[in-house]
């Protein structure tokens, strides 16, 4: 099969190669599943679980990418759940060979469903971005409505599913991002936009919840605008600064096959956009990952025509 392979951390997307890997093979409780398109986040090439295995062997050579949606081809020995034929999507384990490749094994619980009516490149670009925002929002800064909501980056990928399930839950969501990024993240559902190189941030006020996806001094700053009893939200790492009356939380987000079903009923009725920025075919990959134009949004790979 083909597939996308790294060598080298220090080399980044640079060592990235299109190569010819053997098709992996089900274990106890997997399905193999034909990837018809892939997601992939760049900092991935950063995690240690790119390079080495849970009891921190070198793995590579290693496919990266973890997002994907395809059809399930083959079923391990007991798993259950799923069937062969089905439409799929969801995450890969982060330790083991990603979905940058023809096929891939993966967890069945890992997976849900994918409606008929979803094409997949819509489905690859939902699952960390999707996951991210409910279990941030949902599961970790337990969201209600009549809350405000600080929603970094709320333009991108993530941010702009924190935005429009905040919105949708009845929160009062002020976004962030560079100037240029204010019209979209207007357009995703944001009643304020704060322009992180120009506006000052501490203008903003006390919130009830931050979504803190940029970390350094940003991260700091927001942590002084939560109010007594909020939360700050982070997935780049610990918070600084430590709170004496709020609730901070560093999270990794994890597989979850009701969430993403909630994730995708509410794409399906239109309640929750997708925010796609490019999309390409797999023997295009590295040349993408590589380009330097910025862009804003999940980049998917188109792995089968």
């Amino acid at each position: 099969m083909k597939a996308i392979v790294v060598t080298s951390q220090a080399a980044g997307t640079v060592g990235m190669k299109l190569v010819e890997r053997p098709e992996p093979q089900a274990a106890i409780n997997d399905v193999v599943v034909r990837v018809h398109a892939s997601g992939f986040v760049g900092t991935e090439l950063a995690w240690p679980s790119t390079w080495t295995d849970r009891l921190n062997r070198e793995r590579t050579p290693s496919v990266p990418g973890h997002e994907l949606a395809g059809v399930v081809i083959a079923l391990g020995y007991g798993t259950t759940g799923l069937s062969v034929g089905q439409r799929v999507f969801g995450l890969a384990d982060w330790y083991r060979d990603g979905t940058l490749a023809e096929y891939v094994a993966v967890e069945a619980r890992n997976l849900s469903p994918l409606p008929g009516d979803v094409d997949f490149t819509v489905g690859a670009s939902l699952p960390i971005s999707g996951l991210t925002a409910w279990q941030g929002l949902f599961d970790h800064g337990r969201l209600r409505a009549g809350q405000s909501v600080l929603a970094h980056g709320a333009a991108g990928a993530v941010g702009s599913m924190v935005t429009q399930l905040a919105r949708e839950a009845g929160a009062y969501v002020i976004g962030t991002g560079r100037a240029a990024d204010r019209q979209k993240a207007l357009d995703f559902g944001a009643q304020e936009f704060v322009d992180l190189e120009n506006d000052a941030l501490e203008d903003v006020g006390d919130v009830d919840l931050v979504f803190d996806l940029i970390g350094g001094d940003i991260g700091k700053q927001s942590a002084r605008l939560v109010r007594a009893g909020g939360t700050l939200v982070s997935i780049v790492g610990p918070v600084e600064i430590q709170p004496a009356n709020f609730l901070a939380i560093d999270f990794v987000v994890e597989p979850d096959r009701a969430q993403l079903g909630e994730i995708v009923q509410r794409v399906r009725d239109g309640r929750l956009r997708p925010n796609i920025g490019i999309v390409s075919p797999l023997h295009d990959a590295v040349a993408v990952f590589n380009q330097a134009r910025r862009v804003n949004g999940k980049k998917v790979i188109r792995v089968c025509p």
